[in-house]
Parts: C-alpha cells; structure tokens; sequence
C-alpha cells in the first residue's frame, strides 16, 4: 500500500475531480480532464509525447524545433526562454510544458500562469528524471500504458548494454563548445550516456558544463574524444586545426568522434539511441587501440 502511494505522489494520480501531478518546482498541477492541447517551450518534450504516441495533442513549437516532423507545420512561438506570451495565450493550450533548471525559464511561466495557463517545469538532466517526466506526461494525457511499455523498453535495453560492458572504461571527453572549451561535466546527460555505454567522463566536476583550458585537456588525457555538433557547437574545428589538440593519443589513434548534439545533449527518447552509439565506438577502442 505504501509503494502504491509512493508511485501516485511521484507520477500523479486521477480521480473524478480530474487529473494532477507534482512538477519539479513542487506545485501540483491539476487539470479537469486529460491534456489534448499542449504547447512545449522545449523541444525534448515535443519528442517525448511523439515516442509516446501522442504528438498529435502539439499544437505549436519553438523555433528551432524540427521534430517529430509533423510539428514543421505548427505555428512557432518563439524560443525556449523567450516565447510569444501573447501567440501561446491566443493558441489556448490547456497543457504548457517548460524545462527547468534555469531562471530566465520561469519567467515565461510566471506570467503565462498569472494569465490562467496550466505550465508544468519538468527537470532533464538523466535516465531517473526522464522517466519521472515520461510517467508523468503519460497520466496529464491519459497515456500511462503508452508511457509505461516506452519506460520498460528503454530500461531493458539499458540493462542489456550495460550488462555487456567490460573493463576498461575508457576515459572520455565531451567537447560540448570550442573555441572557448566547454565541457560535459558528470552532472550533464552526456555523462550519463558516456557511463552506461562503458565510458568514464574524464571531467570530475559535477557541474552540467565545465570551462577548461587546453592544457587542462591535456593532462585529462582522454582515449575517447566527442565533440558535438548543434546550436552551442555549430561547425566544430578539424583537430587539425587545433595545434596542442594534435599531441593527444586519442588524436593520433583516430579516437575523436563528431556526434548529435540533439542525441548527445538533449535528454528525449534519444538518449537510448546515444547510449548505443557510444557503446559502438568503445566497442570498436577496445578492439583498434586496446585489443
């Protein structure tokens, strides 16, 4: 009986007075009956309901959100943290979805709530959370079956790649900007991808992203190297071009790989599909570098 209530104070619960659910800002959200009109301020959750089946309640999207593909017709409304109040009030969404984490993100919320929206702040930053989000998007859209079997699925194929990794881990960097080092540190989800795909992050700072120096690069001495390509990082620099870069081991052993930053970096239903890229590359290390 505990468990059972464990669950619905975590996930959300339904009842004749309607549905709610406790968002990561600790406020319950409440809605008379199930989410059909649903405006997400962050691209990650557009991919959550699609994997879900769901991506029919959209009925709008950011500016740089291109999918799931059937959203491209969808009036834009803006960016993650500076949305079109007024266009979203006017679209009448009984559902609007925001990413949590950042203080500029609650502004938009903030003033959208005062005008009678419902918004509920989900935070992203690993496995744990996604699901949480995923099982709680599910009871806001009548959805638990379909949230259930993507959460179980995900789970399972996790345990299956991590229950195939063996020693040693290779120490890996995620390059999330350059110039102007920016790295993945362990609170991001890219560390988490790099940990279960078999991977160690190199950077220890539990910050979500690191700036370092390129020397400090050079005594990480990483064996795996992962620049992403995306917004932060839209045309990552050839190591050619990067004159101290060429001394690393993980350069000249033909270990630095470009990856998704939208797979990489943004917590979805993606994040399966980076785990087992990932997985694939240390496969391949553990057999070109360390046979």
């Amino acid at each position: 009986m505990l468990n059972l209530f464990l669950f619905q104070a975590a996930a959300g619960a339904t009842s004749l007075d309607g549905i709610s659910v406790m968002d990561d800002e600790g406020r319950r959200i409440r809605l008379d009956a199930p989410a059909t009109r649903i405006i997400a301020l962050y691209g990650a959750f557009n991919e959550i309901l699609a994997d879900m089946g769901r991506e029919n309640l959209l009925i709008a999207r950011t500016a740089s959100d291109d999918l799931p593909p059937s959203i491209a017709g969808k009036p834009s409304i803006g960016t993650h943290l500076r949305p079109n109040a007024e266009l979203i009030i006017g679209l009448a969404p009984d559902l609007v979805l925001q990413l949590g984490g950042r203080g500029e993100a609650m502004e938009p919320v903030r003033f959208l709530e005062k005008r009678g929206l419902k918004v509920a702040v989900f935070d992203l930053e690993n496995f744990d959370q996604l699901f949480s989000v995923m099982e709680r998007l599910g009871t806001l859209t009548a959805s638990t079956d379909q949230a259930t079997e993507r959460i179980h699925f995900m789970r399972s194929e996790l345990a299956r790649i991590e229950a195939q990794n063996r020693p040693p881990r290779p120490k890996i960097f995620f390059e999330a900007r350059y110039p102007t080092l920016l790295a993945a540190g362990q609170g991001s989800m890219a560390s988490e991808i790099i940990f279960k795909a078999g991977g160690e992050n190199c950077v220890a700072a539990p910050d979500k992203l690191v700036r370092l120096g390129e020397e400090e690069l050079l005594r990480l001495a990483p064996d795996i190297y992962l620049m992403q390509a995306g917004p932060m990082n839209p045309s990552p620099v050839p190591m050619t071009d990067r004159s101290l870069f060429r001394t690393l081991d993980c350069v000249n052993s033909g270990q630095v790989h470009v990856v998704d930053q939208k797979v990489f970096s943004r917590p979805g239903p993606r994040s399966l599909e980076a785990v087992r890229q990932l997985s694939n590359i240390i496969s391949n290390w553990k057999k070109e570098v360390r046979p």
